[in-house]
C-alpha cells in the first residue's frame, strides 16, 4: 500500500508570513499545505516555537515536508535536537529558506533568543536555499551552515530575504523544491520492476 502524499508544514518566521509571501500563496492555493500557529509571532521564543511545532506533528498523521523560511528553519533546527524517533520518522524533508545568521554581533535580540545555532547533521534531508544579498545572513555563512546540516545548498541568486518584498510572488523555483521532495517520497515506495533511484 503506497503511502499517503506528504503535508507540507509551513513553518514561518519573525512577525508570520503576510499575504503576499510566498508561503502563504502556497498554503492559500496548495491543499496539501498547512501553517503552523508558532505564536509569539513578534517576540519569538525559541522552547514555544519548538514545543508548538512539535504539537502541530502530534496533530497530524503520515508523511510530513516542513517548509520554513527564516527563523522557522532554526525552530526546525532546534526541535531535531530533542524530537521524539517517532516524529523524527515522518518527516520526508525539509526546505529551509534564508535562514538568519542568529550568531550575528548585529542580529536583532530576538533572534539571537536561537542562538548558537545548531551544528549538528539533521536527521532528515533537506535543502537550504540562499540569497547571495540577504541582510540577515552572508552567503558564505549559510553555505557553511549547509555543509553542517548536511543540507543540499541551493543559490537563489540576489534575492534578498527571499520573502514578500523579494518580488517573488508565488516563487515558482522554490515550488518545485518542494515537489522534489513530495515526487521523492513516491519514488522512495518500492515497485515491482523497479529500483529505488539514487539519493
Amino acid at each position: 500500500m503506497a503511502d499517503p502524499t506528504p503535508l507540507c508544514l509551513i513553518v514561518p518566521g519573525l512577525d508570520n508570513s503576510g499575504p503576499g509571501h510566498w508561503q502563504s500563496l502556497w498554503e492559500d492555493r496548495r491543499d496539501d499545505c498547512r501553517r503552523v500557529d508558532l505564536g509569539c509571532w513578534s517576540e519569538p521564543d525559541r522552547r514555544v516555537w519548538t514545543e508548538r511545532l512539535d504539537a502541530a506533528l502530534a496533530m497530524t498523521d503520515g508523511p510530513v515536508v516542513l517548509v520554513a523560511h527564516s527563523l522557522g528553519c532554526l525552530t526546525i533546527a532546534w526541535w531535531a535536537i530533542g524530537a521524539a524517533p517517532e516524529r523524527l520518522a515522518r518527516i520526508r524533508g525539509a526546505l529551509l529558506v534564508a535562514p538568519p545568521d542568529v550568531d550575528a554581533a548585529d542580529a536583532h535580540p530576538f533572534v539571537r533568543r536561537f542562538a548558537p545555532t545548531p551544528a549538528a547533521p539533521l536527521p532528515f534531508p533537506s535543502i537550504l536555499v540562499a540569497s547571495r544579498n540577504d541582510r540577515y545572513a552572508a552567503f558564505d555563512r549559510l553555505e557553511a551552515l549547509a555543509r553542517a546540516w548536511g543540507s543540499r545548498f541551493v543559490d537563489a541568486g540576489h534575492a534578498g530575504h527571499i520573502n514578500a518584498l523579494s518580488g517573488l510572488a508565488d516563487w515558482p523555483d522554490g515550488e518545485v523544491l518542494l515537489d522534489e521532495f513530495i515526487e521523492r517520497n513516491a519514488a522512495d515506495i518500492p515497485h515491482r520492476g523497479s529500483q529505488r533511484p539514487r539519493a
